[in-house]
C-alpha cells in the first residue's frame, strides 16, 4: 500500500474515531467519508440517504463486479481520557472499530483509484449495524447492480495479530431481540386477589426460554439470553399489573431460531390464558445467519497466503451477529477477521480502540482478492 495512502486513512480512522455517531444517527460520519472520496479520488460517489456507496469503472464489461462493505455506527459507551481523538459526544464511542473497517474500505478506494482495477468495484460504507437495521436496506445495491460476489471484514481481539480467520457455510449467528409483555389489571396490595399479577408468568417464561433452548432437536447452537425482567412499580400498597421480559435469541441457524421463538410466543400465550393476562410482543435488532459461500471462503484463504499472511481456522461460528448476513443472501461473499493481538483488549469494552496496525493488512487482502477473483 502507498504509505501516502495509509497515513491519509489513519488520520481518516481518528477523525471518525472522534465523531462517534449512534446507529441512524451518523450524519456527520457519512459527511467525513464522502468528502474524504471526493476529494482525494475521482470515483462516482452516490449518496443513498443514511448511506452511500462508491464506484470504481472499469471499462472491462466482461469481468463481474465485486463489492467490499464497510460499516461506521458506534456504541452506547462512555470513553475516558487518555486517546488524543478521543470521542467527542459524551457517551458515544467506536468500542467495535467501526471507525477501522471505514478507513480501511476507503483506503482501498483510493489504491483502486490511482492503481487501477480489472473489474468495476463498489465501495459500500453502511449505517447502522450495531442494531442490524443498515445490512438488509444497503444489500439492494447487489441485485440492483448486479454484483457477483461481496467481501467484509471485522476487526477481532483474541487472535494473533493480522491473522486472518474465515470459515464456510455460517461464520456469525442469526439473533432477534423479543420483548414479551403482559398485562393484568391492578389491585389493593392486601388484596392480591382482586387483580391479575404477571410476576408468576413472567417468572415461569423466564424459566421457560432456558428450557426451550436447551431442548434437543436443533440442528446446532441456541441460546435464550433474558436482558431485562420489569414487573410493577417500587409502591408498597399497590400489586402489579404490568410486567415485561426481554431476551435475546441466538441460533447458528435461522430455522432453528425461529422454533425457539415460536416455543417461546406459544407459552407466553398460555400462560396469560391461565392467568387471565392479555399479552403481546415486540421485535427490535434482528440479525440474519451469516452464511459465507465456500469459494469465496477459499478465495479469502488463498488471498491471505499470497500475501503471507497466517490463516486461523475457525471451527464454530462466533455467536455475536452480523447483518452482513443481508448482502450473502443476495449474492455469494465471504465475511472475514482480522486478528488485533492474542491479548488485545475485547470489542464493546472501555480499553478496546481499533488497532491501526490492521489496516494496511486489510487493503492488501482486498487488493488480492479483487486479482484473484
Amino acid at each position: 500500500m502507498q504509505r501516502e495512502h495509509l497515513e491519509e486513512i489513519t488520520a481518516l480512522r481518528h477523525r471518525l474515531h472522534e465523531r462517534a455517531e449512534l446507529a441512524m444517527e451518523e450524519r456527520q460520519t457519512k459527511e467525513t467519508l464522502i468528502r474524504f472520496l471526493k476529494e482525494r479520488t475521482a470515483l462516482e460517489v452516490e449518496d443513498r440517504g443514511r448511506w452511500f456507496y462508491a464506484h470504481y469503472r472499469s471499462g472491462n464489461r466482461a469481468a463481474p463486479a465485486l463489492a467490499f462493505r464497510s460499516d461506521f455506527d458506534a456504541l452506547a459507551i462512555d470513553e475516558g481520557p487518555g486517546l488524543p481523538y478521543r470521542s467527542r459526544n459524551a457517551g458515544i464511542s467506536h468500542r467495535c472499530g467501526h471507525d477501522g473497517h471505514s478507513a480501511a474500505l476507503a483506503g482501498l478506494a483510493l489504491e483502486a483509484d490511482k492503481l487501477g482495477a480489472g473489474r468495476d468495484l463498489y465501495f459500500i460504507f453502511q449505517h447502522a449495524e450495531e442494531i442490524g437495521g443498515g445490512g438488509e436496506e444497503c444489500a439492494g445495491l447487489i441485485t440492483e447492480k448486479g454484483i457477483a460476489q461481496v467481501y467484509a471484514f471485522h476487526n477481532m481481539s483474541g487472535y494473533p495479530l493480522g491473522s486472518v480467520m474465515v470459515r464456510d457455510g455460517v461464520t456469525q449467528c442469526a439473533s432477534k431481540g423479543l420483548t414479551v409483555r403482559f398485562l393484568g389489571t391492578p389491585a389493593h396490595a392486601s388484596q392480591p386477589e382482586d387483580g391479575r399479577n404477571p410476576a408468576g408468568a413472567a417468572a415461569r417464561l423466564v424459566l421457560k426460554s432456558q428450557e426451550a433452548a436447551a431442548a434437543d432437536g436443533f440442528s446446532g447452537m441456541v441460546m435464550a439470553t433474558v436482558v431485562q425482567v420489569a414487573v410493577g412499580n417500587k409502591n408498597f400498597g399497590i400489586a402489579a399489573h404490568r410486567g415485561e421480559v426481554s431476551m435475546t435469541l441466538r441460533a447458528d441457524y435461522e430455522r432453528d431460531l425461529e422454533r425457539l421463538e415460536e416455543t417461546i410466543r406459544r407459552y407466553a400465550g398460555h400462560l396469560a390464558e391461565n392467568e387471565g393476562l392479555s399479552v403481546s410482543f415486540g421485535e427490535s435488532d434482528v440479525f440474519p445467519e451469516t452464511v459465507n459461500d465456500p469459494a469465496c471462503a477459499r478465495l479469502v484463504r488463498e488471498a491471505a497466503q499470497a500475501c503471507g499472511y497466517p490463516v486461523v481456522a475457525m471451527k464454530k461460528p462466533f455467536r455475536a451477529s452480523e447483518d452482513f448476513g443481508h448482502y450473502l443472501k443476495r449474492c455469494p461473499g465471504a465475511m472475514f477477521y482480522l486478528g488485533n493481538g492474542e491479548s488485545y483488549a475485547q470489542l464493546h469494552t472501555s480499553g478496546y480502540d481499533f488497532n491501526d496496525r490492521i489496516l494496511e493488512r486489510a487493503v492488501e487482502l482486498f487488493k488480492k482478492i479483487i486479482e484473484l477473483a
